[in-house]
């Protein structure tokens, strides 16, 4: 577990950041429902919204469609009641996105290493289409280009290889000072 050390000031919602497989839909719903708020899942709204699900936005509309859907869902979010907000993997790439989530959420990245994501991402049945093929290659290309944007945006890191939900969501709020 680290901090940032300046975790700026109160912000209303908590979004979680990080690769596909660190966690964050998994840990939403325990968040919320320990502190009290409300649960979002940018996935789960896109695929509400657009009538689809995600793999078939990326079939049918490609990268570009998907991202515009999860920067309105984000900024959606972001303009609601207090949540706790699991982002998409990639919502970090656009410079207003990661504008919202300074402005408007503590964000806390999930920070897991590509051994332990590989191994989550074989034993998990969800489809992720980034992931597609080669996604041991994929997830180390999507790390490298992602990990300064996820320190940027960041709040708090929390990291999470061999460490129960449970223990993280404790590490999680103790960051936050309300464990």
């Amino acid at each position: 577990m680290s901090s940032s050390p300046s975790s700026g000031a109160e912000r209303p919602h908590l979004a979680l950041v990080g690769l596909s497989g660190t966690g964050k839909s998994s840990l939403t719903p325990l968040l919320a429902a320990r502190r009290g708020l409300v649960a979002v899942d940018l996935d789960e709204r896109i695929e509400r919204r657009s009538g689809r699900s995600v793999a078939e936005v990326f079939a049918e509309q490609g990268e570009p469609a998907f991202r515009a859907l999860e920067s309105l869902e984000l900024a959606d979010a972001l303009a609601g009641p207090p949540a706790v907000i699991a982002t998409g993997g990639g919502v970090v790439v656009d410079a207003a996105n990661r504008a919202l989530l300074r402005e408007r959420s503590e964000v806390v990245w999930l920070r897991t290493t590509l051994e332990t994501l590989i191994e989550r991402l074989r034993a998990s049945q969800q489809e992720r289409p980034l992931l597609a093929g080669d996604a041991e290659t994929t997830l180390r290309r999507l790390a490298e280009e992602r990990e300064a944007l996820y320190m940027e945006v960041a709040t708090h890191v929390i990291d999470t290889d061999g460490r129960a939900p449970t223990d993280v969501v404790r590490d999680i709020e103790a960051v936050l000072g309300r464990g």
